[in-house]
């Protein structure tokens, strides 16, 4: 028997701090009913009677985690946008867009390099690697 209240006294003390801690490290808007100082009374107090209060009534619920959103979709901050500002960035992706264009249409038509070569120089006489380095080893 005393084994068992020797247990029970090691539970209870375990819940005692535990909920005196909770209630501590809690911020002030999760407190429900009283303030925090009396909420930490209370459990101090009242050991396990005012943890099981604590548990039942005072310890608020944490509130809805907000959602991070790219600027672009969050509505408040595109209504807060000006019109100037709007158009600028409209006008800066058109000539991204027109910058981008032309350089596609280049490289889908690439014109051939024009091979310029020294009198001096014939097709074929292996001074040349396959790079057009001369005196290069391969």
């Amino acid at each position: 028997m005393a084994r068992l209240l020797l247990i029970l006294a090691l539970v209870a003390t375990v819940f005692w701090v535990y909920t005196i801690v909770d209630c501590a490290v809690q911020s002030p808007s999760r407190h429900r009913g009283v303030s925090k100082p009396a909420w930490l009374a209370i459990v101090i107090l009242l050991p396990v009677l005012g943890g099981i209060l604590w548990f039942a009534i005072g310890r608020g619920r944490a509130t809805q985690t907000v959602v991070r959103r790219a600027p672009d979709d969050d509505p408040e901050f595109l209504g807060r946008m000006t019109a100037s500002a709007r158009a600028e960035q409209d006008e800066r992706i058109r000539r991204l867009e027109e910058e981008l264009a032309q350089l596609d249409s280049e490289a889908d038509d690439p014109q051939p390099p024009k091979k310029t070569t020294d009198p001096g120089d014939t097709p074929g006489n292996g001074d040349d690697d396959t790079r057009g380095q001369r005196g290069a080893v391969s």
